[in-house]
């Protein structure tokens, strides 16, 4: 099997419609669209509907979710200029579905109770872990009846100390790993607030597989930078053998009560 058959399996039907090689060459991280797609299967998408897709990278998931549903996304990222999304959003003929938007996580530029769906695929765990961020900064921005959608890297429970040895080293070069959390971690880190109503959170079915195939097919079309972890010849290998015992990603998907 070559790299592109391995990106089109039969369980993200809809993502399978895409070029691989543009999937590639956009890459950022965990393919975007395999993570977009199991998050939508759980959250109800009409056509008209207002979605934050926030750390869209490079508006990847955006355009597939304009796409694919017909609703009107606001590609949101900070590492990415909004000029070159929107580059990306114009080739596929999006320019009035999909709107770029330059903006951190702590300083979103939208109105309170704007969006009808809120999703983050593969960055949440970078600024959501604080206890303060779902209240302060991204929940008002969704009206109430609305839903929140997240899908990124976790862990199949939460470790008692460090992590189990094969991953460690992982964990003792990129500090940043220890962002990674359960489905049941974040049902609590959510649920606490009393601000939103949890009605999904578990792993990816067969995550671990899809994040080792995908791993291995940027590998061969060397599209993982050097110095990145993913680029260790033992990372997929690694995951292989992990088989979901302890890697995965989480997806979550809460609604914003009524009253």
């Amino acid at each position: 099997m070559n790299s592109h058959e391995k990106l089109k399996p039969a369980a993200f039907p809809r993502s399978a419609a895409y070029d691989p090689a543009w999937v590639l060459d956009n890459r950022m991280g965990p393919h975007p669209l395999w993570l977009a797609e199991s998050l939508c299967e759980l959250i109800d998408l009409r056509p008209g509907m207002r979605v934050l897709d926030m750390g869209c990278g490079k508006a990847v998931t955006s355009i597939f979710l304009a796409k694919e549903f017909g609703v009107q996304v606001w590609a949101t990222d900070l590492w990415i200029p909004a000029a070159d999304n929107w580059r990306r959003i114009s080739e596929a003929g999006l320019e009035g579905s999909v709107f770029p938007v330059h903006a951190e996580a702590h300083a979103l530029p939208f109105a309170k109770d704007f969006f009808d769906v809120l999703v983050c695929v593969d960055a949440y765990h970078y600024f959501g872990t604080d206890d303060l961020y779902l209240g302060n900064h991204f929940l008002p921005l969704v009206k109430p009846g609305g839903h929140v959608g997240i899908a990124v890297p976790g862990l199949a429970r939460e470790w008692q100390g460090d992590p189990p040895s094969h991953l460690l080293p992982y964990w003792l070069d990129h500090w940043d790993f220890w962002s990674f959390h359960s489905p049941d971690w974040w049902r609590r880190h959510w649920e606490k607030t009393r601000l939103v109503e949890v009605e999904h959170a578990d792993l990816v079915p067969d995550g671990w597989k899809y994040w080792a195939d995908w791993d291995e097919a940027a590998l061969e079309a060397g599209a993982i930078p050097a110095d990145h972890p993913e680029a260790r010849s033992h990372w997929v290998e690694t995951i292989r053998a992990d088989a979901g015992r302890s890697l995965g990603f989480t997806r979550v998907v809460g609604r914003r009560p009524t009253s």
